[in-house]
């Protein structure tokens, strides 16, 4: 079983109104989706020093209720479309102390060798193919 990621706010991502800053939820997606791999057995390293990489196609936020300095949240994160070439996931940015919906968001991704070109990793990346079709 997968656990949501959880952080606090870091100062450094709040802005003058003591909130964290909107483009940092997008690195919170990422920061959960690197979480979700360890956590599955297949970081990221892994995968890419066989050559694959998951480029960023689509992203989108909707920002809900703002996170402040040192407050904890957690991400819970869901691949909601799979089908070995792209995948998409879900988001939910929550206040561990309320659980408030902070934000909600989604990303879209494909599976490319290093030049780019998307592949396939049905067949010749079982054990990758796994861990995204398991989760």
């Amino acid at each position: 079983m997968i656990k949501p990621y959880k952080r606090r706010v870091f100062y450094y991502e709040t802005d003058k109104m003591s909130i964290m800053h909107h483009s940092n939820y997008i690195r919170i997606f990422e920061e959960s989706r690197v979480d979700f791999l360890q956590q599955a057995g297949m970081p990221f390293e892994q995968i890419e020093s066989r050559g694959i990489l998951m480029p960023v196609l689509n992203v989108e936020c909707e920002y809900k209720r703002p996170l402040r300095f040192d407050e904890e949240f957690e991400v819970k994160m869901e691949i909601t479309k799979f089908n070995g070439v792209s995948l998409q996931v879900s988001y939910i940015v929550e206040k561990c102390t309320t659980g408030e919906v902070c934000a909600i968001g989604s990303s879209s991704h494909c599976f490319t060798d290093e030049f780019l070109k998307p592949i396939r990793i049905k067949h010749k990346y079982p054990d990758i193919y796994a861990v995204f079709a398991e989760n």
